[in-house]
């Protein structure tokens, strides 16, 4: 998108602000009843790739890998904030209990029908930028050779806490997929359209600029969004968005804009995680999924 275009963007954000759509809910997806006469099998193997199919992916969300504050100091940064050692104990599980973590390009070409996923994938997010995202979940990752998706609010790069352009760089060369988390975190479903389009765009061009190749991957803000928002990220060319909500774990490439995902948070102890995961098996392979219960309509790009 030219740079006048970003300018009208940023021209009409003093516009009043739209009247926002409660935060839509999850979709909830009907799966048809066998046909009759036809054979279905059922397999915990990784399945022919089919862009059709929901499979049972669960997406986790972190944001600090630190020390948490004091609950009692700082309430919201306790939540936020999964220790360097909790971490380590959580990927170690994942490691030991066949778990593979994939990122998004892995789950685009699994819909695309081009490569299948691996057993009981799994999705590891970090929101924010962070530079504890570089310093200290990354040495940890690599570890078991773990990829992850990191989202990155643009506007908070080389500001102190956050990390450095240089390292996001080295993070997406690390093999950590670079996602957009907007310029400023604002909640996009309170604000004008034209900044809803300016924060998605802006935040696009500027990692796309750093990384040298296309940014696809996107999160709400606090997890908010309403209809307008869902076709600001869908305008400036994001391919995947994800949510705070927990459930459901069934994903297609249909309701790739509201994919949700499961909350890490301080102190969560180890049966919290893993229960988290939701089932094992991971894909859902008796039935194509229906999808006529889905509120928005999105053309599947393959």
């Amino acid at each position: 998108m030219s740079t006048a275009t970003l300018a009208a963007f940023a021209a009409q954000d003093s516009a009043p602000a739209r009247v926002p759509a409660t935060t839509l809910p999850e979709e909830t997806f009907a799966v048809p009843p066998p046909e009759a006469g036809r054979v279905y099998l059922v397999s915990h193997e990784p399945m022919v790739p089919l862009g059709a199919r929901a499979i049972q992916l669960p997406i986790l969300m972190y944001h600090y890998v630190r020390t948490p504050p004091s609950i009692r100091v700082d309430r919201l940064g306790y939540r936020l904030s999964v220790s360097p050692a909790v971490f380590q104990s959580q990927m170690d599980w994942l490691f030991t209990h066949g778990y593979h973590p994939v990122n998004f390009n892995q789950v685009r070409a699994y819909f695309a029908g081009t490569s299948p996923l691996p057993s009981r994938p799994v999705v590891i997010t970090l929101d924010d930028g962070y530079q504890d995202l570089y310093t200290t979940a990354l040495p940890i990752l690599q570890t078991h050779h773990f990829t992850a998706v990191a989202y990155i609010v643009s506007g908070f790069i080389n500001q102190p806490g956050y990390a450095t352009s240089d390292e996001v760089v080295q993070l997406d060369r690390a093999g950590i997929e670079i996602g957009s988390h907007t310029v400023s975190h604002p909640d996009l479903a309170h604000v004008s359209f034209a900044s809803a389009m300016f924060q998605v765009v802006e935040s696009k061009r500027v990692l796309e600029g750093m990384l040298g190749h296309p940014v696809l991957d996107f999160a709400y803000p606090s997890g908010r969004y309403d209809a307008e928002t869902i076709q600001a990220v869908e305008k400036a060319g994001y391919d995947t968005a994800v949510t705070t909500s927990g459930y459901p774990q069934l994903h297609t490439s249909q309701n790739r804009y509201t994919w949700s995902r499961v909350r890490v948070t301080g102190g969560e102890q180890l049966p919290d995680f893993i229960i988290g995961l939701g089932p094992s098996m991971n894909t859902v392979n008796t039935t194509r999924l229906s999808l006529e219960s889905t509120p928005f309509s999105l053309q599947q790009q393959t």
